[in-house]
């Protein structure tokens, strides 16, 4: 039996706010079989598409893209998400368990909040209260205020026209800094690096976009920095 057949079987209980299974998985990634893990985020992202008063189609859709089920259990997956999206009331406690139990896999949580982000897209707009869900969601995880404007500026683009954000950066960093964090971020959101890890399509194409917004905002500070400090 699949992990989705046992998510529906064991409805009531993944979805409850007590369940906190132990932690398995690889440095990027959850065992596969960490039902646990599936219901929290299949909790999540039926609660980011929840979040602004109407779960839509596309948004199902959508989660079924980046959290995709094996063939034969999209009816599954169907299930667990529509029992999931009822109310928004718990999201919290699915986020706890996640940022608690991977809290040394910030690649893997940061994977999460980008599947979020590209829920919450969907339907074409990202809302006010969309926001503040994944804010705390991803402050449960563990993630700094500074760290989630990195992770939406490279999800939904710059704020206030400020290349810094997409760096993790606040204005005035210095250009080491500048450079130091561009390479990290470069090499970590590569969509090779995502391939590499078996990620889905989606995956694979949010890390494209994600490193060109890194790579044009390096460019961009470089560009506005004295030639003397280049």
């Amino acid at each position: 039996m699949s992990v989705w057949s046992r998510l529906v079987d064991m409805a009531q209980s993944a979805f409850s706010p007590g369940l906190d299974p132990a932690v398995t998985g690889g440095e990027c990634a959850p065992d596969p079989n960490d039902v646990g893990f599936t219901a929290a985020v299949i909790g999540l992202a039926a609660k980011m598409a929840k979040a602004d008063g109407e779960a839509t189609e596309s948004e199902l859709r959508a989660a079924a893209r980046v959290f995709r089920p094996p063939p034969g259990e999209e009816a599954a997956f169907r299930r667990a998400f529509n029992l999931a999206k009822q109310t928004t009331l718990g999201f919290d406690s699915y986020a706890r368990q996640i940022g608690r139990k991977y809290r040394a896999r910030p690649c893997l949580l940061e994977d999460v909040l980008d599947g979020l982000f590209h829920i919450a897209g969907a339907d074409g707009h990202v809302g006010e209260a969309e926001l503040a869900y994944l804010a705390e969601v991803a402050t449960h995880f563990g993630f700094s205020e500074l760290e989630f404007r990195r992770i939406k500026a490279t999800n939904l683009g710059l704020e206030a026209d400020d290349p810094h954000a997409i760096l993790g950066l606040m204005p005035g960093a210095t250009m080491d800094e500048v450079r130091e964090a561009w390479r990290r971020l470069a090499a970590e959101n590569h969509p090779d690096t995502m391939l590499a890890r078996g990620a889905p399509p989606e995956f694979v194409e949010i890390a494209r976009e994600k490193s060109a917004a890194i790579n044009a905002a390096y460019a961009r500070i470089r560009e506005e920095m004295p030639a003397e400090v280049k």
